[in-house]
């Protein structure tokens, strides 16, 4: 070896980037293998490389030993201090090895170890500095493509995009310079592969962070983006500064900022709305530019119904459901849009639902209906404080003193101008009717049961009510 071995290893070190120690460890190891394979031997042998003079010196390595039953690994404790009289057992002693001339199979074999070892250092110099620009923005040079991938020159490494990382309206040309977000970066056997994309939502945000520095210096923060790429994203935004406006910011002047961003994107629609932190709010916003008349939530699905004006439902819902299903996924929350007068006719029918419901159990005699139906009728009613009602106690005159009866009248002459109907009951138990009386209408009653259903039919109630009341109208 020479100088010119240390020069060439500077200049490798510029170059590839490759730090001369690299280099220096793998030749070590490929001179040591080669040496090995050329002399037969599996013996203990270092490598020493001196930078300043380029020499290479071979060294075998012993062990001293009182009795030596191996003399390629061992050395005896005389003839170890022959050569220095401090030597101990155990200790390990170099004997200097170098060959005069490798040959040409040692120098293949060092050759072969070195192209290895740089190939190893050199992928793992280009992984470390790619793993660094992973969830980031990168701008590349479009080289070649084929059926599957468009390959991106990022510098040092050639990138692909997939067919589903690409937006689906561009075209690709060579040597178009675009801007590609970094998804995936991996060291596989075949040298480190770097994975782009154009359709990743991230690739906003990298983009917004370059053209707002608000958003870079943390005073404006995108919390969440829902992207159809190519064709719209919606963004939420949100301020931690009370005099900074989240969204004029991003728009910038005259739309000047956001409009750079869309002719990145060769012109995908971009709608910026606030984030706030009532889920009622929000949602409004996700869905301009449609109003809202109403949000109702439904907590156990995480979902809601929307109502906005008959005018605007297909403005909400976008073409295709596009705004809504944006909105959904800017929110997460399900969204269900529904009109005004859509929402009133539902109301309708369920309110009218429940009634028939109800309805239904109290046939079924349902326990739960029917409480909550004797509640309502243990309700107060609403004309018990009405000063025009009052409650009064009639005490029938054919009725014991003991059979009280207590009715609601609207006045006391209205009660007494009723008519009363004799009842037959009343009489016996009032006393006003006789023996003879009793035995006549028994009488009366099994001749009236020897009629046919005409003659009987036709029979004279008064017959009947003379022998049954033979008292004139006032014992009535």
């Amino acid at each position: 070896m020479s100088k010119e071995l240390a020069a060439a290893l500077e200049t490798l070190e510029k170059e590839k980037g490759i730090s001369k120690e690299i280099v220096i460890d793998a030749l070590e190891a490929a001179l040591i293998s080669a040496y090995k394979r050329n002399y037969g031997t599996s013996q203990n042998v270092e490598v020493s490389f001196n930078e300043k003079k380029g020499t290479v010196t071979v060294y075998q390595v012993k062990e001293v030993v009182e009795e030596v039953y191996d003399s390629q690994l061992e050395v005896s404790i005389e003839d170890a201090r022959e050569r220095n009289k401090a030597y101990e057992v155990g200790d390990k002693i170099k004997f200097e090895v170098t060959p005069k001339n490798f040959g040409r199979i040692a120098a293949q074999t060092a050759k072969q170890v070195i192209m290895q070892r740089l190939r190893e250092a050199e992928r793992t110099i280009i992984y470390n500095e790619y793993i660094e620009y992973e969830d980031d923005l990168m701008t590349g040079t479009v080289e070649r493509q084929d059926n599957k991938f468009i390959y991106i020159n990022l510098g040092k490494v050639e990138a692909v995009l997939s067919k589903r990382d690409q937006i689906e309206n561009e075209t690709y040309q060579t040597h178009d310079r675009i801007k590609v977000y970094v998804s995936k970066v991996e060291n596989s056997t075949k040298g480190p592969q770097v994975f782009v994309s154009r359709t990743h939502p991230n690739l906003i945000k990298r983009l917004f962070e370059q053209e707002v520095p608000e958003i870079y210096d943390g005073i404006v923060e995108i919390v969440s983006i829902a992207r159809e790429a190519g064709d719209r994203s919606k963004i939420a935004v949100f301020s931690r500064d009370e005099n900074v406006d989240p969204v004029g910011t991003c728009v910038g002047p005259r739309g000047s900022r956001v409009q750079a961003i869309v002719n990145e994107l060769n012109g995908e629609n971009m709608d910026i709305v606030e984030w706030d932190k009532n889920p009622s709010v929000y949602i409004k916003n996700a869905l301009n530019p449609a109003q809202v008349v109403d949000v109702k939530f439904d907590d156990n699905q995480h979902s809601c119904v929307i109502v906005v004006p008959d005018y605007q439902l297909s403005l909400a819902i976008g073409k295709r459901g596009q705004n809504v299903r944006l909105a959904a996924k800017l929110t997460g929350f399900k969204i269900d849009i529904k009109s005004e007068s859509d929402m009133a006719s539902l109301e309708q029918e369920t309110a009218a639902l429940k009634d028939d419901s109800f309805f239904e159990a109290l046939n079924e005699d349902d326990a739960d209906a029917t409480n909550d139906l004797e509640s309502m009728i243990e309700t107060p009613s609403s004309f018990e404080d009405d000063e025009s009602t009052e409650v009064v106690e009639y005490q029938d005159e054919n009725i014991s003193d003991d059979a009280d009866s207590t009715v609601l009248a609207e006045d006391n002459s209205q009660m007494d101008s009723q008519p009363e109907e004799p009842v037959m009951d009343t009489d016996f138990q009032a006393g006003e009717l006789d023996s003879n009386d009793a035995e006549d209408l028994v009488e009366l009653a099994e001749k009236r049961d020897d009629m046919g259903e005409e003659e009987a039919s036709k029979a004279s109630m008064e017959e009947i009510d003379e022998k049954t009341f033979p008292e004139d109208e006032n014992n009535l």
